[in-house]
């Protein structure tokens, strides 16, 4: 049997890099996708060596309508076979709604909605003819609740959540399975770029990239439909769960008010 492929939306950097790096060491071959050419190759050309694996470039804008077909038809044409998808790519923006730039609200849905929803779409049926395939779709805590001053975001979350459960029904006898990682607060260049402040969450609900990519290569291999990494982010989950809507959606409107408004753009 040939060795696995894995495609990595968003892999030049964060959860991606490190989602790279576990699916490398397992042997599997590498299709790295985002928008900074130098970055992937470099770290392709690491794992490459690292790993004896092979490992493909593909510069790519998902904020860009017709990147996914153009990622499967560069795929298509190189007899590529995708067993692998990690839809991690996602772009968030800060800000209250009413007065947000509507163009790049409008490129958080495409990054995470219509991106994501594009090239499971393409790559699926390939993974069912083979009998067998996984994906990983990077969703987030702020899958569980509203996010007022982040509306948008948090309700692409939101989104990819449903989305990877009910996926995850549909497919459960054809040999592909779904999951939905579901991290906290994380030290990536998200957090720095949207002007997120770590000090503003409690200490014991931020981690770290790596052990963040761990947790979710290991729920995807052993295909558990939702993980939440970190004790403390799983207990914040059902603390939502079980609280009146209302005031849930007060205070994570308190906590987005805490901001820099300076800092609006994050990929």
């Amino acid at each position: 049997m040939r060795a696995q492929t894995a495609l990595i939306t968003g892999a030049s950097s964060g959860i991606g890099s490190e989602l790279a790096k576990l699916a490398a060491a397992d042997g599997c071959g590498l299709v790295l996708v985002s928008r900074r050419q130098d970055r992937l190759e470099a770290l392709a050309s690491d794992l490459s060596v690292a790993h004896g694996i092979a490992a493909r470039v593909l510069t790519a804008d998902l904020a860009r309508p017709g990147s996914p077909r153009r990622i499967f038809e560069d795929l298509e044409k190189e007899r590529v076979a995708v067993d692998i998808l990690v839809n991690n790519a996602g772009l968030g923006l800060y800000g209250e709604f009413s007065t947000s730039d509507l163009d790049r609200q409008l490129e958080v849905v495409e990054v995470n909605v219509v991106a994501l929803t594009e090239l499971t779409r393409l790559l699926l049926p390939g993974m069912i003819e083979r009998g067998r395939g996984r994906i990983l779709n990077v969703a987030s805590t702020a899958a569980f609740q509203p996010g007022p001053y982040m509306a948008v975001y948090y309700a692409t979350k939101a989104y990819v959540l449903s989305f990877s459960e009910a996926l995850a029904e549909e497919l459960k006898e054809t040999g592909v399975t779904v999951s939905a990682l579901c991290p906290g607060p994380v030290t990536t260049e998200f957090q720095e770029v949207a002007g997120v402040d770590a000090a503003l969450f409690p200490k014991p609900l931020v981690m770290e990239a790596s052990d963040v990519a761990r947790a979710g290569w290991a729920a995807a291999k052993r295909g558990k439909r939702v993980v939440i990494p970190g004790i403390a982010n799983r207990v914040m989950k059902e603390t939502v769960r079980f609280s009146p809507r209302r005031l849930v959606t007060a205070a994570a409107g308190r906590l987005q008010k805490k901001r820099d408004p300076g800092k609006k753009r994050a990929h």
